[in-house]
């Protein structure tokens, strides 16, 4: 077997792509402002820490569903922050959720021939675990009809056409508050793409996770009974910790829904040896259960938001959506969003996400985490003042 079969299958790496972006950015006299991946900059609560120390014994190996008090943690959180009730048994850790997504088109089967389908303008991570999968990508956005939008884009290579069988549908993504445009689906919205999944027997699976980071609208739960009904069939939630708690380099996760589809999924990852370690599972019970630290990292996002909107709206930039989630959805009035991030990297040392990374649909808009420090974003809005005054 050829060793490159698998990875021919898949794009360049994502940021890989803005290699030429940063370089250009790390010129600027006072050190580059990395807006781009979006990761966690603020330090990890003491509670946290103290969690992981406490457990860090740990010579045997730990149990794939997790521990009953981390399950526990989860539902309890849920249930307070987002009014969704779970079993604890229904819910299972996962080692960061893009993992998890990555291969949640292989784990449920999916294959050549079978479809995915992704919101048009989209996290990348839904596109490659349907390319490792071996299966074919749909991008469509709400609302979906009795057959999929002949405005949809399709990966390249496939062979489907607007009106397709949809029996070759057997798993939908959303994603609100959407990673990159910070969109929210209303609850209508989100209930008819339930509706839509269960008549043609597709799981629906959500990326909900920027569910709490709600700042001109209020994200809801596939799982909320405004949108379920009240049932979990065919649904599945993946929750991260990764900016509540800043634990992304934890990689603590979990998903939750339809308890026959986790009982599968707790198999397969149990024969693959998918399994958190144990302390990690302790220090994600600490953040589950411990409110305060996870309202003042909100706080402190909220506060980087208003400087960077207010930066970018006085600069002549427009920001659509955006009205949730870690991100600024910018778009330049006389650029792309290539020579948009080039604009900004080059005058301003400024270092975004073109749009175009997350779909074709992007290729007016730049990306802009908010996971700076409060120096380098006011360092960035200064930057912004000049470049308009220039």
């Amino acid at each position: 077997m050829n060793p490159n079969t698998l990875a021919a299958r898949l794009p360049v790496f994502t940021w890989d792509r803005i290699a030429p972006l940063k370089e250009k950015a790390g010129l600027h006299p006072n050190g580059p402002v990395d807006l781009s991946m979006g990761t966690p900059v603020d330090p990890v609560p003491d509670v946290i820490r103290g969690a992981l120390a406490a457990a860090s014994d740990a010579p045997g190996y730990p149990a794939t569903w997790g521990t009953a008090e981390l399950r526990t943690a989860a539902a309890g959180w849920l249930a307070r922050a987002q009014g969704i009730s779970v079993s604890p048994d229904d819910v299972l850790p996962v080692l960061g959720t893009k993992e998890f997504i990555a291969w949640l088109p292989a784990m449920l089967g999916l294959g050549p021939g079978d479809v995915m389908v992704q919101p048009a303008i989209a996290y990348p991570t839904y596109d490659i675990g349907a390319r490792l999968a071996g299966a074919t990508t749909m991008a469509a956005d709400l609302p979906l009809g009795s057959d999929l939008s002949p405005g949809s884009d399709l990966s390249p290579g496939s062979d489907l056409s607007p009106g397709s069988d949809l029996k070759r549908v057997r798993l939908l993504w959303l994603n609100s508050p959407s990673n990159p445009t910070g969109r929210v689906l209303t609850a209508a919205e989100m209930r008819a793409a339930v509706g839509w999944a269960r008549e043609h027997g597709v799981v629906l699976a959500s990326d909900e996770c920027y569910l709490t980071l709600g700042w001109e609208a209020a994200p809801v739960s596939v799982l909320h009974p405004d949108v379920c009904g009240g049932s979990a069939q065919g649904l599945l939630a993946v929750h991260s910790l990764s900016k509540r708690s800043n634990l992304a380099g934890y990689r603590a996760g979990f998903v939750t829904g339809d308890p026959a589809l986790i009982a599968d999924l707790l198999a397969i990852r149990k024969q693959a040896g998918m399994i958190m370690p144990g302390p990690v599972q302790a220090a994600m019970t600490a953040a589950l259960d411990d409110e305060s630290h996870a309202a003042g990292q909100r706080e402190r996002y909220r506060r980087r938001r208003s400087v960077l909107r207010d930066a970018f709206v006085s600069a002549g930039w427009r920001i659509d959506h955006s009205e949730a989630g870690l991100y600024l959805w910018v778009t330049h009035p006389a650029h792309d969003c290539w020579s948009a991030a080039e604009l900004l990297a080059e005058q301003g040392g400024i270092l975004v996400a073109p749009g175009e990374l997350y779909g074709s649909a992007g290729s007016r808009h730049v990306r802009v985490a908010l996971t700076a420090t409060d120096e380098r974003i006011a360092a960035a809005a200064r930057r912004l003042a000049e470049l308009r005054s220039g």
